[in-house]
């Protein structure tokens, strides 16, 4: 099977709507999202609708989970406090019941999925090859799926390895890892707010009988997103990080 994976959104329609014409053309099996479909951009209808109708697997991000109120928000920076206040405000009730519907990690296809990590679904950022140690002794799926940092990248520990001899790097556009051997953590980038210098919007290809992985970036029109954030009255540094990718 053929699977695309998305990631981190977080309400960039014009971004989302870009990987999903990518996604298209190379027409995977299923659609897979490992969350934070909301937050920090001004879209969060449009996105949720999209993500709902187009995905046959979606986890809830930190963010969703955020807006539903079921998180804490004091350890969020003030721009994403002040995205998810208004995101609250403006979010639909559709969208509040499908982001409510969903959980942070999940097995599917025998592929695990996190949101975060495999030891924390919700907040572990994966960065580190000490992270992503932790990371394979809490999976027990040969081959994982996180999202939550906004870099693509790639963590393996070869077969019969002991602990420490865990490797990873990030990934281009373009690079394609062959996963036939060990554990491997995954991460496909994010849709709506890249945080790798690259600031055109991420997705995955993973081919599970091929055993590969493909990553892709798709250029997207950020002026009409930071035009949709700042028209919303959203904070200026939401609109303006776009343009760097960080």
């Amino acid at each position: 099977m053929r699977a695309a994976v998305l990631s981190d959104v977080h309400s960039n329609l014009p971004a989302l709507e870009a990987v999903l014409a990518g996604v298209e053309e190379a027409a995977p099996d299923e659609l897979w999202c490992l969350g934070d479909v909301v937050g920090y951009g001004a879209d969060p209808d449009a996105c949720t609708a999209l993500i709902r109708e187009r995905c046959e697997v979606c986890l809830v991000g930190n963010h969703d989970l955020a807006v539903l109120g079921a998180l804490d928000i004091s350890a969020f920076s003030e721009t994403a406090k002040a995205a998810v206040e208004w995101t609250r405000e403006q979010a639909s009730a559709a969208t509040l019941e499908y982001l409510g519907g969903l959980q942070p990690a999940m097995v599917h296809a025998d592929i695990a999925l996190y949101h975060a990590s495999p030891r924390d679904p919700i907040w572990e950022y994966v960065l580190s090859i000490e992270q992503a140690e932790a990371g394979f002794d809490a999976q027990e799926q040969r081959i994982g799926l996180i999202g939550h940092s906004h870099v693509s990248l790639f963590f393996n520990r070869p077969e019969g390895a002991r602990r420490g001899y865990s490797h990873g790097a990030q990934a281009g556009d373009g690079a394609v890892v062959d996963l036939a051997n060990g554990a491997w953590l995954l991460n496909p980038g994010s849709v709506g707010q890249p945080r790798d210098g690259d600031p055109r919007a991420a997705w995955l290809e993973l081919d599970t009988e091929a055993l590969t992985a493909s990553y892709h970036r798709v250029s997207y029109d950020i002026e009409a997103a930071a035009a949709s954030i700042r028209a919303a009255g959203l904070p200026e540094p939401l609109a303006e990080r776009l343009q760097s990718g960080r």
